[in-house]
């Protein structure tokens, strides 16, 4: 998956936005005002950063070492900058669905509703 697939793929799921808060370079994604994935558009291979469950986060880093690295100037026990061009597209698309979804489930009730009323 080359970096735009990346922001298609993540652009395709309710309630998201992008934008450059930080710099001209350093695209996020963000489901409802938080964030959920970040690319920093320099990088080269391509990376981003994405939420995982800490749980996860050894295992991950271990299987996949040189891949899927401590997050990159974020919580190294929540996030992990993936090599984006170097996972199979179907796996990093999980990864981009956990982020996404760990996000969700942390919203206040409220706003999970107003997500769920939004058009697909």
């Amino acid at each position: 998956m080359d970096i735009e697939a990346f922001r298609e793929y993540c652009l395709k799921k309710k309630g998201v936005t992008e934008g450059f808060p930080f710099d001209q370079y350093t695209l996020v994604f963000k489901v409802m005002g938080k964030m959920f994935a970040i690319a920093p558009l320099e990088r080269i291979p391509p990376q981003a950063n994405l939420k995982a469950a800490p749980e996860d986060i050894p295992e991950l880093r271990e299987q996949y070492e040189g891949r899927i690295l401590p997050g990159y100037h974020m919580s190294k026990s929540h996030w992990n900058t993936v090599l984006i061009e170097q996972l199979p597209e179907a796996f990093l698309r999980k990864l981009i669905d956990d982020s996404y979804n760990l996000i969700v489930a942390s919203l206040p009730k409220k706003v999970r509703a107003e997500l769920e009323g939004l058009p697909e």
